[in-house]
């Protein structure tokens, strides 16, 4: 999309796209602790997992509707 637009993106498209890629690292890292972790049933790491899937859920809803709207904004042009 940032090709099919003569002008460059916003910067908040940016950020939200940024912040997204940071929560995916943070529940790839929980995910490989808890996998690390199978043999001993501690119930922290498997806590730590869910309490990392929350904010990407939400940055991910946050994301939809950024592209969403990048992607009008190239349509509108």
């Amino acid at each position: 999309m940032k090709r099919l637009c003569s002008s460059p993106f916003h910067a908040n498209v940016l950020t939200v796209l940024a912040k997204h890629l940071e929560l995916l690292r943070v529940v790839q890292a929980q995910r490989k602790n808890e996998i690390a972790n199978a043999r001993c049933r501690d119930k922290r790491v498997v806590l730590a997992l869910a309490e990392a899937l929350q904010p990407l859920t939400l940055a991910t809803c946050k994301v939809r509707t950024v592209l969403w709207c990048a992607f009008q904004m190239t349509l509108i042009k």
